[in-house]
């Protein structure tokens, strides 16, 4: 299952790498990929889109899902 996260925030490759470190540690993530210039990350696995955007905000950055 793939599920769209709209990232506001991100400035720089740091921010990206900061962003998929918090969402690969999700329970539940397989994969994630995340997008400067879209904004976006998608991630590949069962975790719980809720627990996606709390990774996300606790990690600096403002996400919703798309």
């Amino acid at each position: 299952m793939e599920t769209t996260l709209r990232v506001s925030g991100m400035k720089c490759g740091g921010c990206v790498s900061s962003v998929r470190d918090a969402l690969e540690a999700v329970a539940g993530v397989e994969s994630a990929e995340v997008s400067l210039e879209r904004s976006e990350a998608v991630v590949t696995g069962n975790a719980d889109v809720a627990a996606l955007v709390q990774a996300v905000e606790q990690a600096g950055f403002n996400a919703t899902s798309a």
